[in-house]
């Protein structure tokens, strides 16, 4: 709590501040409309932070263009590790109660064990004439945005990548924490895989567990450990939804010689570490930048819509990058895998 009470003297006191760069932004969109006057965007993020180089990364960047585009005012607050829900809980109403309308959940986390009365729940009940999004989370809320993707489909994509690129005929799948979400990335990417290549063996690990707080999801150190014990089953790529714990599968696949898969951000371009950059061969692409920004232009304008919209491949909410140029060759194959499921010729299992 020591953490939520120095946020509140800096908003009070230091005014707000964004920082980060916009390396995954689309750029400027010149039709966006002018923003209401006094409008003050709070976000606050999921384990890992700004600098996770993965999911958070992508928020950040979508309000960063906010910032930049929009010309408001933000500010965003970090989780801590460990924390509980009632910090969870803390961190949103602090946001609301100082002015910040809307504020934007990033993570299924807070939505809680119980999304009818988990922190985003309890805090859009205290603060209801606030808009509230919450990132991958269900909140049934009046005045609560859910703003969800289907990953199974980008993950799908990587998974034919996968199968065309894989030498040993076996590959690997590593979750940042065992949820229905990430299971999602699971399903799809091993569906993707056998649909390309039947006879393919898909490793999985999972880092961790709601009940350890979901701590994989910044395990650097695991995510390596995890990695590394599937090179020496045979995978010679891996696939990593596990966010800040993706660089230690990158490390693992530098160390082995194989490849990796990054995901939410196009982790060829975030990756701090440029020796890296050749072990990932492509990311699965989740736009949670433009599902940001849209949310507040949208609600900038004056059109606020609760519930869920989910961004698919249909409108480019998930996709796959091509940074590095390691799948130009099969970019043929894994476009008209995606032109079925956006045809409904292809259905992705969520499970």
């Amino acid at each position: 709590m020591k953490a939520l009470a120095a946020a509140a003297v800096a908003i009070v006191a230091m005014g707000m501040t964004a920082c980060g760069d916009d390396s995954s932004s689309t750029g400027s969109d010149s039709s966006a409309p002018a923003a209401k006057k006094n409008v003050k965007v709070g976000l606050a993020f999921d384990i890992g932070g700004r600098g996770d180089k993965s999911f958070n990364d992508s928020a950040a960047a979508g309000l960063d263009r906010v910032k930049s585009d929009l010309n408001l005012e933000v500010k965003d607050l970090a989780a801590v590790a460990g924390e509980s829900e009632n910090d969870k809980y803390s961190r949103l109403k602090l946001l609301c109660t100082t002015g910040y309308n809307p504020v934007i959940a990033v993570g299924f986390v807070y939505d809680g064990a119980d999304a009818k009365n988990g922190p985003l729940a309890r805090a859009a009940k205290d603060c209801p004439s606030t808009k509230f999004a919450i990132v991958d989370g269900a909140t049934a809320a009046d005045n609560v945005a859910d703003l969800t993707f289907a990953e199974e489909q980008g993950s799908y994509l990587v998974g034919v990548a996968a199968a065309l690129k894989t030498k040993s005929g076996t590959v690997g799948f590593i979750g940042g924490c065992q949820v229905d979400l990430i299971k999602k990335f699971e399903a799809g990417f091993t569906a993707g895989a056998k649909a390309t290549k039947a006879d393919i063996k898909v490793l999985t690990n999972y880092l961790s567990t709601p009940a350890e707080a979901c701590k994989g999801f910044n395990d650097p150190a695991g995510g390596k450990t995890a990695a590394s014990g599937m090179y020496d089953q045979g995978a010679d790529i891996v696939y990593a939804a596990a966010g800040g714990s993706g660089t230690g599968v990158f490390e693992a696949a530098k160390a082995k010689s194989k490849l990796a898969i990054g995901v939410d951000s196009d982790q060829y371009n975030t990756v701090t570490d440029a020796s890296l950059k050749p072990v990932i061969m492509t990311s699965m692409l989740k736009r949670v930048d433009n599902a940001v920004f849209n949310f507040v232009k949208d609600y900038a304008a004056g059109n606020f819509k609760g519930g869920p919209t989910v961004f698919d491949l249909k409108v480019d909410g998930v996709g796959y990058a091509t940074s590095g140029g390691q799948v130009d060759d099969i970019k043929d194959k894994l476009d008209a895998a995606k032109a079925d499921i956006v045809s409904g010729k292809v259905t992705v299992p969520t499970k």
